[in-house]
């Protein structure tokens, strides 16, 4: 008798790969074999290309629909270091620009369902590629074979606007790249040592990647997860120390990426930790077509150079809104906890266009920093200050405080920052500022809590600095005006406000807190 167990195994059955001539010892390549396997489940409607335990050595794996890569508990899938293995080149996204290169690790063009899931291990033995990639820094090196063959492939390519590694025509290969896929879901597996970026999803729909770990030394944009221009991405559960950032949401690069004009949109990142890496949570710095609808909460960054980290310049173009962090633990953060810099390039300010980015509405809130840096910085420019963002619930412990510059609606609401030297919080050209309840437990002498320049309007409430504060507020800049300040308790602040001779006009100030009415 048939039972449902016995009828999905006969529609999906396992296509062991030592069946197709793979040897599980490492003695023998076995891209050939892996294809055999998958070329069969995919000719029976789909099914499970199983990797039993041990060595396998292969070249690229290319996924077609319905297929279910199972690496087993103790299999070990090394990639071949041979770069020719990786020819021909394929349609393919690097760094935000559309290329034709070299075969990613894990390849699928336009498919859907599938997957690639289990306990085992894959390596991308990736040293091979990272020492050539130092080597392209030599200009006085002949144009290889590679880059020949790159240079025949893309006539055509829309470059970026700052010149890089595109124009030497030498791209290491993502990991696991699918390309314009849907239900996509990578499970359980660990990935070690990758050419280039990681995980790497373009263009997909209903993403899942959960339960799995990256670990790749100290190497150049060995980023963990970048998911670029999807929809529908769920990131859970993962453990990621990398060589670049751990997760990174992007959206295409300068021109390219307006011409795609893709976004990046409706993300869920959630219960991941990451260790080692540029940044934890990073979007940017390729956000072009757009970034929006993105949630990120309970993570823990531990050791990263940043914790959230939103990036950009001008001539990037694209707008990153509807940003939501929450239930973050960051601890021994080298430089910024929270990072939002429009000036991730240096350039001179130009008019408004389609290449000036935009960054709006990003709300952040129940943070807990131990160590960093610098607590925040916020960096817009000239042109399009950035816009519309909240930090609610915030204690970072850090050398240095909160810097604000170009932007506008900022509010910082029950934020605590102990800082080593310095304000807690430092704004410079801002319009618009709410500061409720900001305080901090080391004062220092002749250093103000809040310092305004060239501040217009802001509004400071439920301030209760604590004994040895000297001054609470300091004002400076002409252009500083509009300044409230209402309900505080001034009465451990030596000077409450200090106002320098350029501001002309004085605060409306009430010292003393309002009291409570009686019946």
């Amino acid at each position: 008798m048939l039972t449902a167990v016995t009828t999905k195994a006969e529609k999906s059955p396992y296509y062991n790969v030592l069946k197709y001539g793979a040897k599980n010892d490492g003695s023998k390549i076995a891209t050939e074999a892996i294809r055999k396997a998958i070329d069969a489940a995919s000719k029976a409607g789909g099914g499970t290309v199983f990797f039993p335990a041990g060595e396998y050595l292969t070249g690229p794996i290319h996924l077609k629909s319905n297929i279910t890569i199972f690496i087993d508990a103790g299999a070990l899938i090394k990639f071949s270091d041979n770069f020719d293995d990786y020819l021909p080149m394929v349609p393919s996204r690097w760094e935000g620009i559309d290329v034709v290169n070299f075969s990613p690790l894990f390849y699928a063009y336009e498919q859907e369902n599938i997957t690639i899931m289990g306990r085992g291990t894959i390596d991308g033995q990736g040293k091979k590629w990272w020492d050539f990639h130092h080597k392209l820094y030599d200009k006085s090196m002949a144009r290889t074979k590679w880059q020949l063959e790159f240079d025949k492939n893309n006539k055509d390519v829309l470059m970026p606007d700052i010149p890089g590694m595109v124009e030497r025509g030498f791209l290491r290969p993502p990991f696991i790249q699918p390309l314009f896929c849907k239900n996509v879901r990578i499970e359980g597996i660990t990935i070690i040592n990758s050419p280039f970026w990681t995980v790497n999803p373009e263009f997909c729909e209903n993403v899942t990647i959960t339960g799995v770990t990256i670990n790749n030394p100290k190497s150049p944009n060995t980023d963990g997860i970048n998911p670029s221009s999807c929809r529908y991405v769920h990131i859970s559960d993962c453990h990621i120390s990398v060589g670049d950032d751990c997760i990174t949401i992007k959206s295409g690069k300068d021109r390219a990426g307006r011409k795609m004009a893709t976004p990046a949109e409706n993300y869920t990142i959630t219960n991941c930790t990451m260790l080692r890496g540029h940044g934890g949570v990073v979007i940017g710095s390729e956000m072009s077509g757009d970034v929006k609808k993105i949630t990120i909460s309970n993570c823990v960054f531990d050791g990263t150079d940043r914790g959230i980290r939103i990036k950009t310049a001008r001539g990037r173009g694209g707008v990153v809104e509807e940003i939501r962090v929450d239930n973050i633990i960051m601890k021994d953060i080298k430089d910024q906890a929270i990072v939002l810099s429009m000036q991730y390039a240096k350039s001179d300010p130009e008019p408004v266009s389609e290449r000036t980015p935009i960054f709006r509405n990003i709300h952040i809130s129940d943070i807990t920093v131990d160590d960093a840096n610098e607590a925040i910085l916020i960096d817009g420019i000239e042109e399009m200050p950035v816009e519309n963002i909240t930090f609610n619930n915030i204690n970072i412990n850090s050398k240095t405080g909160a810097t604000i510059r170009n932007a506008k609606n900022i509010e910082f609401h029950n934020v605590t920052i102990n800082t080593e030297s310095g304000p807690a919080i430092i704004a410079q050209e801002v319009q618009m500022m709410e500061i409720g309840g900001v305080k901090t437990h080391t004062p220092h002498a002749n250093t103000p809590v809040v310092e305004l320049n060239n501040v217009d309007d802001a509004f400071i409430f439920n301030a209760n600095p604590r004994p040895g504060t000297d001054v609470y507020l300091q004002l400076k800049g002409s252009k500083t005006k509009g300044i409230i300040l209402n309900g505080n308790n001034f009465r451990h602040a030596k000077t409450p406000v200090a106002k320098d001779q350029e501001v002309a006009e004085t605060p409306a100030l009430e010292i003393k807190p309002q009291a409570a009415s009686r019946k």
